[in-house]
């Protein structure tokens, strides 16, 4: 998951300076940490920030728009076509359910075979759903995974950087909570090694005392355990920490795992790209799905859709990290097999795919100062 100030479980994250410079302390010497020793929180162990421990850079556009994604089919010459894209920094979270939206917004009684336009975690959603209810399906793409923007999403499950509050409607909640809890249920019983999806506990720090935001309002029966906890159970200098359990998608995994199963499955897989819609009308296929995320600002004229571009540093695997945590600033770290993610932008507008130095830096300089304060010593 890439993350930003505008995310309403973020927002109570602002103004990080005073609360993580100049907290680093050493080992569990006074009486209040050794009380701590004992406690859950001296279980954690920090992450190691060091810059000769970085492993790789990864750098994506979030398909933003400030009401939402779309899930609506409309007729399309003698075609039908159903648009489920548009889902900011909650693709893999939101994934399942929106694609059960698309699916019962377009099938109708519908026979024969089915396109999908586009190989991102929405393309394989809706091609999985469409072979399970015993259609035949052929995807239409111009990059297969691992070349999609899904596969550099950090995965967390959490629907982050989805809409912006002020455009938000009624019509909208409803779909978000139906999109995100038809999610929810389809990822737990995917848990395992085989698709990369696991339980991961969170950690949410705060200088004020936390409360719900809109999005966990909304989506608070999936968010289990969600507590504000006190200060010898956890190890983070911080006023304020909110703690709840979560899940970690990890979509090299997934997204690898979900192409087979479609292949397995006898879907067909066709190289190619669209420049207009009227490309749309050779198909031979007269039920068109279109999954094609930030693309369908271009293909069919979206002009609320916008990219928000977002910076990843992966640092070398730390199997005993076994946690996730958010900070001011809208910085946040999880932890992956293929490594620990470091994240923290999100830059509205910004079309460029080349890394910044200058997030760099920032994300490094901020978790350092986040782990180089940990109130005790790891365990041994």
């Amino acid at each position: 998951m890439l993350t930003s100030q505008t995310t309403d479980r973020r927002a109570l994250l602002a103004g990080a300076g005073a609360l993580l410079g100049g907290l680093a302390l050493q080992g569990c010497t006074t009486t209040a940490s050794r009380a701590m020793s004992s406690s859950l929180g001296c279980r954690l162990h920090p992450v190691d920030v060091r810059r000769e421990r970085h492993i790789r850079t990864l750098v994506g556009l979030r398909p933003f728009r400030a009401s939402g994604f779309v899930v609506r089919a409309e007729a399309f010459g003698d075609k039908r076509l159903v648009h489920n894209y548009g889902h900011g920094g909650g693709g893999i979270t939101l994934s399942w359910g929106s694609s059960r939206l698309a699916l019962d917004a377009g099938l109708r009684a519908h026979s024969g075979p089915v396109a999908v336009i586009g190989a991102g975690i929405m393309g394989l959603t809706t091609a999985r759903l469409l072979q399970e209810a015993g259609y035949l399906v052929r995807i239409y793409t111009a990059q297969l995974p691992p070349h999609t923007t899904s596969n550099i999403a950090g995965g967390q499950w959490y629907p982050s950087l989805v809409y912006r509050r002020s455009a938000l409607t009624p019509a909208f909640e409803r779909q978000l909570v139906a999109a995100a809890a038809y999610s929810y249920r389809r990822f737990q019983i995917m848990i395992g090694d085989r698709y990369g999806v696991r339980w991961m506990r969170n950690y949410e720090l705060s200088q004020r005392a936390p409360s719900p935001g809109n999005t966990d309002r909304l989506i608070a029966s999936m968010m289990p355990e969600a507590r504000a906890i006190e200060p010898d159970a956890h190890p983070f200098a911080a006023p304020f920490v909110r703690q709840y359990d979560g899940m970690i998608v990890e979509t090299p995994t997934f997204l690898r795992q979900m192409l087979d199963d479609i292949r397995l499955a006898g879907g067909e897989i066709a190289i190619r790209s669209f420049r207009n819609p009227a490309d749309l009308m050779a198909l031979p296929e007269t039920l068109i799905f279109n999954c094609t995320g930030l693309g369908a600002k271009a293909l069919f004229g979206d002009e609320e859709l916008v990219p928000m571009r977002g910076q990843l540093e992966i640092l070398l695997p730390q199997p005993e990290v076994d946690y996730a945590v958010s900070a001011p600033g809208g910085i946040y770290m999880f932890s992956r097999r293929d490594g620990i993610i470091l994240g923290g932008t999100a830059d509205r507008g910004e079309w460029s795919m080349e890394p910044s130095e200058t997030a760099a830096d920032r994300i490094f300089t901020r978790h350092r100062q986040l782990f180089d304060a940990f109130r005790c010593a790891p365990p041994a």
